[in-house]
């Protein structure tokens, strides 16, 4: 009976030990699209995270504390985003790597600011985001209107006296960079023949692809998800209409080849510099691969976007998420997407955009001289 005394005193203070030392880790969050029409980018997203913590945790973790990753779904909806930011914030949560689609990044952000949350998103490229003057808010992506730039650009050189169409899914982030686009554009001194609009989640476009048909529309820009264009393009070419669709990061997924099949090929999107192919994340591509993974998209930019805030919280010596946030402002970052710098709003320093094209095998590759 004494023995069995001692075991069990012996495996209660084994569980408190336990127990205290789990206490002592940081919760860190991701959050994002993990159901839904973009899960995707929100699979992205938690490929990053989780790499990235398992990474600083066997390097000694922060400030001598491990990290726990808490992974948050918001399906791209705002209101589901505005209360999980809410849930983060009230469970003390000192950093969260997200969201993805801006127009959930955008309301939850006011309410991380309020429950002194700070707020990283790797995806989220209106410019509104770091345009309100909160000062928990920065990203490791660039702004629609550099993306929108680039694509203006691109249209101008190589679709010069074409027909123009520009389309948007009304969201926050679909509207934001046609927006941006067409003013680009019209600077430019072209004139679209067509802008319209349609909601995100339409499955018929036949009533649109029938105008850009009778438009004799040679390019079509859309400001949209990936699973809306891919559908854009197979209506198009069941049409027989050969026109180019051009569209920004959101169709940066092998998601959208399996929409569109070899009717994908040629289709056109802005994205920043393939961190793949960066000498400065060989190493962590190889971890990824090694797991089955293909880091494309945002997934590095997550990684990315987990480096940063652990750097910065190493050097202001806490997770405090004002504190970390001006040791970030003030720092240069060595990342797996390369060094970033931040200015005042919380918008990186050296982040271009380049052109890639879709091929018939279901992969893409940057257009040479296509960026700034």
């Amino acid at each position: 009976m004494k023995s069995l005394k001692l075991i069990g005193l012996a495996f209660g203070a084994s569980i408190a030990l336990s127990s205290a030392a789990f206490a002592q880790d940081v919760t860190i969050a991701v959050a994002g699209p993990m159901t839904g029409g973009e899960s995707a980018f929100g699979r992205q997203m938690k490929n990053g995270a989780e790499l990235a913590v398992a990474d600083i945790n066997a390097a000694g973790g922060v400030n001598g504390k491990k990290l726990a990753l808490n992974v948050e779904d918001d399906a791209c909806d705002p209101k589901q985003a505005r209360s999980i930011a809410e849930k983060i914030a009230g469970a003390k949560i000192p950093f969260v790597a997200g969201h993805y689609c801006s127009s959930s990044s955008i309301p939850a952000s006011e309410a991380y600011a309020d429950g002194n949350v700070l707020q990283i998103t790797p995806a989220s490229t209106n410019p509104l985001f770091t345009e309100r003057k909160l000062w928990n808010v920065a990203r490791v992506c660039g702004r629609d209107d550099q993306q929108g730039l680039i694509a203006a650009q691109y249209i101008a050189k190589n679709f010069k006296g074409k027909n123009i169409a520009i389309l948007n899914d009304k969201t926050t982030y679909g509207k934001g960079l046609a927006d941006e686009t067409k003013k680009a554009l019209n600077k430019a001194g072209i004139t679209e023949k067509m802008y319209e609009s349609y909601n995100k989640g339409d499955k018929d476009f036949n009533a649109i692809v029938s105008r850009l048909k009778k438009d004799n529309i040679d390019l079509v820009y859309v400001g949209g998800y990936h699973q809306e264009s891919g559908l854009i393009v197979r209506q198009m070419r069941d049409q027989g209409l050969k026109t180019i669709l051009m569209a920004g990061d959101a169709l940066a997924d092998k998601e959208f080849a399996s929409i569109t099949g070899p009717a994908g090929e040629g289709t056109l999107f802005t994205f920043g510099p393939d961190p793949r192919n960066k000498p400065t994340a060989k190493k962590i591509v190889d971890a990824f691969k090694a797991k089955n993974i293909d880091p494309e998209g945002y997934t590095l930019y997550t990684y990315a976007a987990m480096q940063v805030w652990s750097q910065a919280a190493k050097k202001a010596g806490t997770t405090d998420a004002k504190k970390v946030m001006e040791a970030m402002k003030a720092g240069k970052w060595d990342t797996v997407i390369g060094p970033i710098e931040y200015d005042a709003k919380g918008d990186i320093k050296q982040l271009d955009y380049v052109v890639y094209k879709w091929d018939a095998k279901g992969g893409y590759a940057e257009i040479k001289g296509s960026g700034t």
